[in-house]
């Protein structure tokens, strides 16, 4: 399981059921927050098990049961990744994956802001679903022409694997898009005005910006590859800018959001 981006290290008992309880600190610390969020996004993987895999039902089943206790006033927004569609996502395992999540892009309007949710897979390698990627572009380049022509507050834009991890111009990683893609798509979105782009995958915190682009990349509720704690971003939006900052899952249960990011809500 992943949020913001949850992820499951190995699909033994231990760790398997560390990150159940992981998941149920972190839906129960959302349900605590106020105000409400507008809405809650994992970033992908939603589970560990890759099609085909071992284990994957059985994964599947227990992260809806814990994403069921999500109070019914907080929208889950589901991103998928790379465990869910696999590395080369076919038409089988993105039927899959909406048959099960939902829709793998899409768009919705939170308060005047544009939210687009993407399928990064097509970028990472559409090979066995040409056409699938081909949808989303066109479907991409009618949603940004609305975000283009300042129709909305703010643009953002919610994916699995990240652009870039700190530099536009940073060598090809296992944990990035490569360097012909991202540009091409980071050029895009920078034309059409979006500001933020927030994802998952890398198991650490990280991110930079390209020109007004901010690329966020959130570590893990689950397992973490770097030093990083367990935790969930929370991303607070005003009429002038877009503040986000990442806590750890204790911080978020027995403290709470800080009172400066309070006081950007109560401007909003």
């Amino acid at each position: 399981m992943k949020a913001w981006s949850t992820g499951n290290c190995d699909s033994g008992g231990d760790e398997w059921g560390q990150e159940i309880r992981l998941t149920e600190q972190a839906v129960q610390a959302v349900n605590k927050l106020k105000p409400r969020p507008r809405f809650f996004v994992l970033c992908g993987d939603l589970i560990h098990a890759m099609p085909g895999t071992p284990w994957r039902k059985e994964q599947t089943a227990d992260l809806q049961r814990v994403l069921a206790r999500v109070d019914s006033d907080i929208p889950l927004v589901l991103v998928s990744g790379n465990h869910d569609l696999g590395n080369a996502p076919t038409p089988e395992t993105v039927a899959e994956f909406q048959r099960t999540w939902g829709d793998d892009y899409f768009s919705f309007w939170v308060g005047g802001v544009l939210c687009l949710v993407l399928n990064s897979q097509f970028w990472y390698d559409a090979s066995r679903c040409p056409a699938l990627k081909q949808a989303q572009d066109q479907w991409l380049d009618q949603q940004l022409s609305v975000a283009g022509q300042r129709e909305c507050q703010h643009a953002i834009v919610f994916q699995h694997i990240p652009l870039f991890l700190q530099s536009i111009d940073e060598d090809d990683d296992y944990f990035n898009l490569t360097k012909s893609v991202r540009r091409e798509v980071a050029d895009k979105l920078v034309r059409a005005g979006v500001t933020a782009v927030f994802s998952g995958h890398y198991h650490r915190n990280a991110g930079g910006i390209y020109q007004n682009l901010d690329m966020v990349v959130s570590s893990a509720i689950g397992c973490q590859l770097g030093q990083d704690t367990h935790g969930l971003r929370v991303v607070v939006v005003t009429a002038e800018k877009i503040v986000h900052r990442y806590y750890s899952l204790d911080e978020l249960s027995e403290k709470g959001i800080e009172d400066d990011l309070m006081g950007l809500m109560k401007e909003k």
